[in-house]
């Protein structure tokens, strides 16, 4: 990786802040030496602010943190493309970028649908009615097996032509992976994670 100019902007370079998952442009920060290896250290985007005279962690105050997942250094060496998975509105005046442009995702509801299955996991004997809480109560081998059974009636209905059926056990399919993944301490974040290293790797 080639090195950052610092010394060519006075020792702050511009930070373009981008989604990974998404694409889309959030916001534009300022770097020094500093804010980056606490960006890299902490794992949030931290910055040098110009008003403040001080570094500072992007969510410190909101708690709209942005999770840090690699840098990018532009040809010159005095720009850098931060990729980051925002945490809530990225903009102070609470949309989703600094442009006010919506940050639009196919992965957004999944993240909704773990929020509820980690509410239900965490209001377990006080929800009678929830099936997911009725799923931890029962514990991974059964909810293992609900994947397991998913999964077949997934394959059988990929063999058949009925569209609807084959999309409504991928769904069952990937509900009741969500839960497991809860179950065994993990998130989708966990998986795409594994999935970012070995695309890395393979380049």
């Amino acid at each position: 990786m080639r090195a950052i100019d610092y010394d060519k902007s006075g020792g702050l370079v511009p930070a373009i802040i981008q989604d990974a998952d998404t694409g889309t442009v959030l916001m534009l920060g300022y770097m020094n030496r500093e804010a980056l290896e606490k960006t890299r250290e902490s794992g949030r985007v931290t910055f040098y602010s110009r008003s403040k005279q001080r570094l500072w962690t992007k969510g410190e105050s909101s708690g709209n943190y942005l999770e840090f997942v690699e840098y990018l250094i532009d040809c010159d060496g005095d720009a850098l493309l931060v990729k980051a998975r925002p945490q809530g509105p990225v903009c102070h005046t609470g949309t989703d970028t600094c442009w006010s442009q919506p940050n639009h995702s196919g992965h957004a509801f999944l993240a909704q649908l773990e929020a509820v299955i980690a509410q239900r996991k965490a209001s377990l004997g006080t929800e009678s009615n929830s099936y997911v809480a009725s799923l931890f109560e029962k514990g991974v081998p059964k909810i293992a097996q609900k994947v397991g059974e998913e999964a077949v009636e997934t394959v059988i209905e990929a063999m058949d032509n009925n569209p609807d059926h084959f999309l409504g056990e991928s769904a069952d399919l990937v509900f009741h992976l969500l839960v497991l993944l809860q179950a065994k301490g993990f998130t989708l974040k966990d998986v795409l994670g594994v999935l970012e290293a070995r695309h890395r790797e393979s380049r």
